[in-house]
């Protein structure tokens, strides 16, 4: 089935020879998106509900038509370069048979990941286990369920490799400057360029094949020519591979890449600097697989949060002899708290640097002449931490009212909590049927 682009997007994968549907209504419980219903529609009926039904608990919608649109712009701007989406970022069953579904890789980084992708028909050679620093149990695991690509940059890693999993195929990581991004994760893992010839000498001695490079510019990279620079030290590291025997033949240039509109850096400007520094130092000519592993890029925009006002305090300044106590005094202070915070969706608030605003909404239209009140914005549990905005300017809300929150796909329902007993947020995937037909997978 082709997409409007022309770009082919498989429906269907084979397990054990016979074709099965990785995405349907009943395996994913998709809501479609018929007779120009749209997302807000979507929205005001399941509020209109929740309301109906005395239920105010939190809950997402996922477009999966976001997914869609990420990938084919991901196919036009890089088009030498296979996506493994990385699997921590949004383990949602939905989100990954999307991904499935599109044919990507899956960038694993434990057991429990890899087992969730077999189990969704995910084949072993789909999947890069990313992760430099695994449990001994984890790579046996590997090795007895055949995913065999995986990273290391060190020689302890190279010593339980060798011992658990002798017939992998390894990529070294190394350490690249992140300096332009919010997250630097070469202070973590990622062998320097220095030490390189000796970890290539010691695999070499342990009789294991290394196939290639991997290295990560950081999340949040603000810099797109961190890009052209690692790319250019992964050539250094393949001479050096290729000097002392290994076929390496696998190019794995990592995340960073954003999935929101209002990005400091557009996604064609670092896509411009890839493969321009592909076509200098891996042209297609060099027989090399290019691979990425993106998170955040396919799931940030594709999530909205709806949360429920629970509770409201109005603090005024009994001190101001201008505040003659009417309701619509500007000096007012309204406190909110939501079913939900920082310790349940908005948990990316304190644990990713990426992603440390949010901007809240009213779930209807707000008109220009109503008036707008500093607000402050808390989550439901007892800690004073648990606050999701400090000051944002809103009209009066009142408890039962929604509260929207867009850009929410990223690294929030994989660190959700239910501290205090508060329920985790429900996940409803949507789709339109336009995209539903396209991808031929009803």
């Amino acid at each position: 089935m082709e997409a409007h682009d022309g770009h082919v997007i498989p429906a269907l994968v084979t397990t054990k020879g016979s074709f099965v549907p990785v995405l349907s209504p009943e395996n994913c419980g998709i809501d479609i998106l018929d007779n120009g219903r749209t997302i807000r529609d979507f929205l005001d009926s399941k509020i209109k509900e929740r309301g109906s039904a005395d239920n105010e608990e939190p809950f997402y919608v996922a477009s999966l038509d976001s997914i869609l649109e990420r990938h084919l712009r991901w196919r036009t701007n890089l088009p030498r370069v296979t996506p493994f989406y990385a699997v921590k970022c949004n383990n949602d069953a939905s989100v990954l048979r999307m991904m499935s579904a599109l044919d990507t890789g899956f960038d694993c980084a434990s057991k429990v990941e890899i087992q969730l992708m077999l189990s969704l028909g995910v084949t072993p050679d789909k999947i890069i286990y990313a992760h430099t620093t695994k449990p001994l149990s984890h790579i046996k695991y590997a090795c007895t369920h055949g995913v065999d690509m995986m990273t290391f940059d060190s020689e302890e890693e190279l010593l339980k490799i060798s011992l658990s999993h002798a017939k992998a195929k390894l990529v070294l990581r190394i350490a690249v400057d992140d300096s332009a991004s919010k997250i630097r994760l070469s202070l973590k893992f990622g062998a320097r360029l220095e030490s390189v010839g000796k970890l290539l000498g010691r695999a070499g001695e342990l009789g294991l094949e290394v196939i290639g490079v991997s290295f990560h510019v950081g999340s949040g990279c603000t810099g797109s020519l961190a890009f052209k620079q690692a790319i250019a030290d992964a050539r250094r590291v393949f001479d050096m591979g290729n000097l002392l025997g290994f076929q390496m033949s696998l190019l794995d240039i990592g995340g960073g890449f954003s999935g929101r509109e209002d990005c400091q850096v557009a996604f064609e400007e670092f896509s411009e600097v890839i493969n321009g520094a592909l076509e200098e130092f891996f042209p297609p000519d060099s027989g090399v697989q290019i691979i990425a592993e993106p998170g955040r890029y396919y799931v940030d925009s594709a999530f909205t949060l709806a949360a429920n006002v629970i509770a409201k305090r109005v603090i005024t300044d009994d001190m101001d002899e201008h505040n003659d106590g009417k309701d619509n005094c500007p000096d007012r202070t309204m406190m909110y708290y939501l079913n939900d915070g920082v310790y349940g969706s908005l948990s990316c608030l304190i644990n990713d640097a990426a992603h440390t605003q949010v901007e809240p909404y009213l779930n209807r239209v707000v008109e220009s002449s109503e008036q707008r009140y500093r607000s402050v914005i808390w989550g439901p549990t007892c800690d004073s931490f648990d606050k999701v905005t400090d000051s944002c300017w809103i009209p009066e809300l009142h408890v039962g009212d929604w509260l929207l929150i867009d850009n929410m796909g990223a690294y929030s329902i994989c660190l959700s909590t239910d501290f205090n007993g508060f329920e985790r947020a429900h996940i409803y995937p949507v789709v339109t049927a336009e995209t539903w037909h396209t991808l031929n997978l009803s």
